[in-house]
């Protein structure tokens, strides 16, 4: 019997994506109720653990892909999950320096990244949905999102590291000028009253940066995906798979960062690739296998590098 090919693996089935949306529901409610109940600081063997825990479920859905639709779905899964998670690590550089500047206490930083994540994957889900229905009624979108990702790759590798600037942030900017805010923290608390009006504390303000800032991201990640498959459920999973893990990883790496210092050059060579692979697609369709090599390799290489080579510290840097 011939397995199932990617296409053909949500047709007609709506549940589906109701049930795994329903059991990442049920995981983050568990984590947020259970694990996290209490404010603290993420170790790094907790932060370790539930790294180790969200890649372990995504293989564990992935080889469920393999063995219910065959080898393909489950390499253009395992390729999409891939490359987003390339991207997220990127992306931890930005969290990084939005913590540091609202000066988020440590305690507090997970619950920020747990609603920035549930908003995310709500914000995904429907860019997903819009990308699908232009793939699908206009076959040139194709071709915008690879001269997109290949003008994307190139200036990853041309441009110099610049200082993200928050408060030139227009979600910042909106906050402090239309919404009342309190200048503390107050534990975990988005919103206080004081003398009967409602508050914004900064932590609201720190979320909604956050979220803005994922739909950027998604500008980037979800066009990169949709050059290794075009079914919606692979996308959307491989997506989802990847945020959820995007709170441990950055505990776990945070003090880390600073040395993947090469991984820009590898993500802009992996955005280059597979905008040139849609290009292509037509007259010469790379195989999965192949892509997903090409990409595990560029991204393996530019750690190893970092690794190799220590980014050097600037005169009185400490």
């Amino acid at each position: 019997m011939e397995p199932i090919t990617a296409a053909a693996v949500t047709t007609g089935s709506p549940l589906l994506y109701s049930i795994f949306v329903g059991a990442v529901l049920a995981v983050l409610g568990l984590d947020l109720v259970l694990f996290h109940r209490k404010a603290h600081a993420i170790s790094f063997r907790e932060a370790l653990l539930w790294t180790i825990f969200w890649v372990g479920l995504a293989m564990a859905f992935n080889v469920w892909l393999y063995f219910e639709y065959g080898s393909k779905p489950a390499l253009e899964f395992l390729a999409g999950y891939v490359i987003e998670q390339a991207l997220s690590v990127d992306n931890l550089f930005v969290f990084l320096v939005i913590f540091d500047y609202f000066a988020v206490p440590a305690a507090y930083q997970h619950r920020v990244l747990f609603w920035g994540i549930l908003g995310a994957v709500i914000l995904r889900g429907v860019f997903i949905a819009l990308g699908t229905a232009l793939v699908a009624s206009f076959h040139w979108v194709f071709y915008i999102f690879a001269i997109f990702l290949i003008y994307t790759g190139i200036r990853i590798l041309r441009v110099e590291d610049s200082d993200m600037k928050p408060e030139d942030n227009p979600i910042v900017k909106f906050f402090r000028r239309f919404v009342p805010m309190t200048n503390e923290y107050h534990g975990q608390k988005f919103l206080i009253r004081e003398g009967g009006k409602l508050l914004a504390t900064p932590l609201l303000l720190v979320v909604a940066v956050v979220e803005a800032t994922d739909v950027v991201f998604a500008v980037d990640s979800i066009p990169a995906i949709f050059a290794v498959t075009t079914d919606p459920f692979l996308v959307f999973t491989s997506n989802i798979f990847a945020i959820l893990g995007l709170r441990s990883l950055f505990f776990l790496i945070a003090n880390l960062m600073d040395r993947f210092h090469y991984l820009k050059y590898g993500l802009g060579l992996v955005l280059s690739f597979v905008g040139v692979k849609m290009l292509v697609k037509d007259w010469y369709p790379i195989p999965i296998g192949v892509s997903l090599l090409v990409i595990g390799a560029l991204l393996a290489s530019s750690v190893l590098l970092s690794w190799i080579r220590p980014k050097k510290e600037t005169p009185g840097g400490g």
